[in-house]
Parts: structure tokens; sequence; C-alpha cells
């Protein structure tokens, strides 16, 4: 086989790997549904005209301070994702701050759309991630450490110390989203049905219903 062949197989064989592993973009969003008569196609949010376009949509200050914490898991999440800061749209990167209380507990959730690497402001924290083996990967981080959650996985920070704790977190996306486990399981609309929830934690549905009862949202 001449060279020129070989050449030309080449280049055909690695067109047809790059095709076979091309795949869609990472979702934005949860749901996308279809509008066909939008001339609009995007995986996100369209494009505000460049001619309207400030420093302001560039600008977010609500990092600055702890948040005030007022809810029974003793933290509060603070998020600076596009929704705050529009000109993050399309550039696939956001951030947040954390803050806890002494005791205080980041729930386990995933961020299906997202990797996030924390790094500890104040305090000192008990972190971990669960891999789809169903490994636990946990370590105590303090004050100046980085820690880092594999997108997807399920996770969770604790502050086991005596002190108030806070950290920053950087995600690859501008929409990482959040899944709060214990809240979309037992907090859901409409609820997943209880003999469901019973039968997957091994409980009756009694205590199915006090669960519920506890993490429903506070009425004002």
């Amino acid at each position: 086989m001449s060279p020129t062949n070989t050449l030309a197989i080449f280049v055909i064989f690695i067109y047809v790997i790059s095709f076979a592993f091309a795949s869609d973009p990472d979702t934005l969003q949860d749901l996308c549904v279809a509008l066909p008569s939008s001339s609009v196609k995007v995986n996100g949010f369209a494009c505000k005209a460049e001619s309207n376009v400030t420093e302001a949509d560039f600008f977010f200050a609500g990092l600055a301070k702890s948040a005030t914490i007022n809810n029974t898991v003793g933290s509060v999440v603070t998020g600076a994702n596009v929704e705050k800061i529009p000109g993050l749209n399309t550039l696939g990167v956001s951030f947040s701050r954390i803050d806890y209380k002494a005791g205080g507990l980041n729930p386990p959730h995933t961020h299906p759309r997202a990797t996030e690497i924390v790094f500890v402001l104040d305090g000192q924290l008990d972190v971990g991630f669960i891999t789809t083996a169903n490994k636990l990967i946990s370590k105590s981080i303090k004050k100046g450490e980085i820690f880092v959650f594999p997108k997807s996985l399920v996770h969770y920070q604790k502050n086991n110390g005596d002190k108030p704790a806070s950290v920053l977190s950087a995600f690859n996306s501008q929409l990482p989203g959040t899944v709060s486990l214990a809240a979309a399981l037992f907090t859901s609309t409409p609820t997943v049905p209880d003999n469901v929830l019973a039968q997957a934690f091994q409980i009756d549905t009694k205590q199915v219903h006090d669960i519920k009862a506890k993490l429903a949202p506070k009425k004002s």
C-alpha cells in the first residue's frame, strides 16, 4: 500500500473515531422544552444586545459579608452564578460563598452540571464525597486549604468546630444546579410516594411522614 493511501486511510480513521465520540454539549438547565417557532437556538440564555451591556452585568457584591443563618441545618449558600451576574452567560464559571454556624452542615447534595472546588476562608470543616462505587472520600480541611468535589457526585461539608466557618466555592458551570438529597426526596412537588420512600430507606410510612413534616418549608 502506498504512503498516500496509508495517510488517507489514517485521516479517515481519525475522522470516524472523532465523530463516534462526539456528544451533545453539557446541559445548563434541568429541562429545555423545544420551541420550534423561535429563531434563537441556545442551551442557556439568549444574549442581551451588546449596545445595552454595562459594567453592572459583570459585577456582584453579595459575597463580601457572611450571611445570616437562621435555618435548622446551620449553613447558608450565597450563589454568584449567571442569575446574579448576567455577564457569566456562556463563560462556564460561577462562584458561591457558604457560611456555617458552629456545628453547621451543608447537607448531602449534588451539582449535576459542575465540579466544585472549595477554599476555606475561616474555621475547619469535615468534607467528603461518595463515588459511584459507594466509597467515601473525606478529609478535615482548615483555613487556607482546598478540597475538590467531582461533578455530580454526592458531597457534604460539616463544621465540627465550636466557631463559625466559611468557604468560597468555584464551579465550572455558569449555573451548576443543586439537588439536596433529603429535600428532593421528602419535599418534592408532587411528593414521592410514601411506599417508595419507606421501601427505599427500610422504614415505615409513619417515619416517612415524620421526616416530611420536619423538612417541610416553614410557613411565614
